[in-house]
């Protein structure tokens, strides 16, 4: 996976850095609510920890999943057992011992490895206050029947297959870093990436031109070199599954215009690497299933549209809602087709942006609560009211 390097931090600046954070939460995070009542008397209210919070992890973005959980379960005064995908075991124990060097009690951050019994086992548990999990929708109906056997709060972030709409009046060269970057970051392996591709019809010719030769130029290979900017699929059935739906979109009448076949490194120490060339389909329709189904690959699906009503009825036709992108120089336009979007996260002339300060998350199928920003506060901390009466009781009795 591409990524920029970035210094790492000793001890001491972590451990600086939780001590800041933790006790500007205190002050930014974790207020209340004061309400006058007639008489002196008044109400407050304090948010307070859930208890043991339990993290299951998804295997495209391992480490920042992790985090992404971890500390504001921390920050809300809670302790957090997290089990990463049996796929990707080891940087969940890497933070775990980025925690520990920072200070951080021991058993506040826990790591469980295994794989379906054991997130059975942690969503089922008496003592678990609140399941967050990163995942498949048919995962996450589970997660959420099993959790709501104990009445157990639960933060969901599932599949997507988001829409991005470029319209005819958009900045062209913007538009196709975009669609590139909506559709082939991490190998597209990205739960929010904007696979359905909508074009108004006037600027599809030159907007496709562009895609597909920007797509072939994509360097292909190992990603600890920082020329590389896709690296290989997760496993060998992941990519053979991803295959399939190429061919499947073959079968239904798309047209392959770039890539969608196993790809060879140069390199041979490469050469056993689940490795593809990123795929373009174009003349692709809103019946085809590489179009309704989630690939999580790299395969970017190219459709045509006339008018705004049309792009806005065709892009929320579907269970999820995840994400969704909107490429226009029109400010009010831009603003009017976002209202209207059924989806949790909306870029508009950007995509695939996630600054931890803002919340992320999906409306429909695609998950319940947000990750990030102070409104995670929310979902990692439970609301009491305080009555407090300055007079003598009205009793009935």
């Amino acid at each position: 996976i591409p990524f920029r390097p970035m210094r790492a931090a000793n001890p001491g600046e972590v451990s600086d850095a939780l001590t800041v954070f933790v006790s500007n939460s205190n002050h930014l995070l974790f207020l209340g609510q004061h309400v006058q009542l007639p008489g002196g008397s008044f109400a407050y209210t304090r948010r307070e920890p859930l208890g043991v919070c339990a993290g299951i992890g998804a295997w495209n973005y391992p480490f920042q999943i992790a985090a992404w959980k971890s500390a504001p379960a921390l920050a809300c005064g809670n302790a957090m057992i997290f089990k990463p995908s049996p796929v990707t075991p080891v940087t969940a124990v890497l933070l775990a011992e980025i925690y520990a060097q920072a200070g951080v009690p021991q058993g506040l951050f826990n790591v469980v490895q295994g794989g379906q019994e054991t997130g059975r086992i942690l969503c089922q548990h008496p003592d678990i206050a609140k399941v967050s999990f990163t995942g498949s929708v048919p995962t996450g109906k589970k997660i959420m029947e099993m959790a709501s056997q104990g009445i157990k709060p639960v933060t969901l972030e599932l599949g997507g297959k988001s829409p991005v709409l470029i319209f005819s009046d958009c900045d062209l060269e913007n538009a196709v870093r975009g669609a590139l970057m909506a559709n082939f970051l991490s190998q597209g392996q990205v739960c929010s990436n904007g696979t359905r591709v909508f074009v108004q019809k006037d600027i599809l010719p030159e907007f496709v031109k562009e895609v597909v030769k920007r797509t072939k130029s994509i360097e292909i290979g190992d990603p600890l070199l920082e020329t590389t900017r896709m690296g290989a699929l997760v496993s060998r059935p992941h990519l053979d599954n991803v295959l399939s739906y190429v061919n499947q979109a073959k079968k239904e009448g798309a047209d392959v215009l770039c890539g969608g076949e196993v790809f060879l490194p140069s390199d041979p120490k490469l050469k056993d690497g689940y490795y593809m060339s990123p795929c373009v389909l174009g003349n692709c329709t809103d019946e085809m299933t590489c179009v309704k189904e989630e690939i999580f690959g790299p395969v970017m699906s190219v459709l045509s549209f006339e008018t705004e009503e049309e792009a806005l009825h065709r892009a929320n036709d579907t269970t999820l809602g995840l994400a969704a992108g909107v490429f226009t120089s029109d400010v009010r336009r831009a603003h009017r087709v976002v209202e209207h979007l059924k989806a949790g996260s909306c870029f508009i002339n950007n995509y695939n942006i996630t600054p931890v300060e803002v919340p992320f998350g999906g409306f429909k199928m695609s998950g319940i609560g947000r990750e990030n920003g102070q409104v995670t506060v929310e979902y990692y901390s439970q609301l009491k009211t305080v009555f407090v009466e300055m007079g003598d009781v009205d009793s009935l009795f």
